[in-house]
């Protein structure tokens, strides 16, 4: 499938946050579709230099690499010029760093995400923009009847997971700011007429994740495990996930690009689904274990702020609008990274 739109396939995208591991490999997609592609990226993050180096070294001229934070409009406005799509990846990640900083939090998602939706709209172009959000927005749950069984938690009144009907609880300084980001994105397709879609992921994962401890946590445990490194499950490890791969996601961005026309200004959760779970640990570790021939005993710490015992994305109406569901299965996705990871040389861990 290629990444068409309604106007047709996009000759220039811009990806902000295009030196992180989904922005990197969207980049290697849409070059594939034949696409002139721009990525925006401070290079803050750890590993974003290793992923602009890989990009430079497997394309080349292809990417044009534009290194500038969204916190600078002139920047954003000036790369978004001839752009006919943005994906808008960039920003702060991570709970614990939101909590620890809120301040930059705040700057990085909230304004990072005004600047891109205001360059854009000032581009004259209505290029579609379609924003990253995450499962985040929903809060921790607690309201809802859990049951807890020997290896994982379960969501008793929500066999197909949660949908975007579930009210917004935003329980973290993180949390607040991305769903502001949307708040923003979904108004600038009612008050403006830009074509803009939130995509509310869940577990995203795959090859060319580099994974850190609070953010892109299954990637951290197949390095840690590869590198003989001791893992910190926070939580008792019975904790589920949807587990959707890189390219189902970007699947599902095409999917929204093409009918933009019934997802403009609307919000869809974007995960695994009821299909593509697993427990945190008690299930993912035995998996990990056998996969890479290695065992360990991980250290268990106290739960996160906000953090779910449950959450499966019900991804109902992305089905039925979109014609999009995931199609890698856990087990299949999970080899392939854990090839990767053995088959690449790395930056060490941090």
């Amino acid at each position: 499938m290629s990444a068409e739109t309604p106007q047709g396939r996009p000759t220039a995208v811009l990806i902000t946050g295009g030196a992180g591991f989904i922005g990197s490999r969207f980049a290697r997609r849409f070059v594939e579709d034949g696409a002139d592609v721009t990525i925006l990226d401070n290079l803050s993050r750890p590993g974003s230099e290793w992923n602009a180096a890989e990009l430079r070294r497997e394309l080349g001229g292809e990417v044009r690499q534009v290194t500038a934070d969204v916190r600078d409009g002139d920047a954003v406005g000036a790369a978004a010029a001839n752009a006919d799509v943005v994906i808008h990846l960039a920003g702060q990640t991570a709970v614990t760093r939101s909590v620890n900083d809120p301040g930059s939090d705040f700057l990085d998602n909230c304004l990072g995400t005004f600047n891109v939706l205001e360059a854009a709209r000032g581009s004259g172009r209505d290029p579609i923009v379609a924003y990253a959000s995450t499962n985040k927005v929903y809060g921790p749950l607690d309201r809802l009847v859990v049951a807890e069984e020997p290896f994982r938690y379960r969501l008793v009144d929500r066999p197909l997971g949660i949908d975007e009907c579930q009210p917004l609880d935003c329980a973290s300084p993180y949390a607040c700011s991305k769903g502001a980001g949307e708040l923003y994105a979904m108004d600038y397709a009612r008050t403006y007429g830009l074509p803009t879609v939130v995509l509310r992921q869940s577990c995203i994962y795959g090859e060319g994740q580099l994974g850190l401890e609070d953010q892109g946590w299954l990637a951290w445990f197949v390095r840690a495990l590869s590198a003989g490194q001791g893992l910190t499950i926070f939580g008792d490890g019975k904790q589920v996930r949807d587990l959707l791969h890189v390219d189902d996601l970007f699947r599902c961005y095409e999917a929204a690009m093409t009918r933009i026309n019934v997802a403009s200004g609307r919000a869809y959760n974007v995960g695994g689904g009821p299909h593509n779970t697993v427990s945190v640990w008690l299930e993912l570790g035995p998996m990990l274990e056998e996969l890479m021939g290695r065992s360990t005993e991980p250290h268990f710490a106290p739960w996160r702020l906000g953090d779910q015992r449950v959450f499966v994305a019900d991804v109902t109406k992305a089905r039925r609008e979109l014609g999009w569901s995931p199609s890698i299965s856990p087990s299949s996705g999970l080899r392939r990274l854990v090839d990767w990871v053995r088959a690449t040389e790395l930056p060490a861990l941090p």
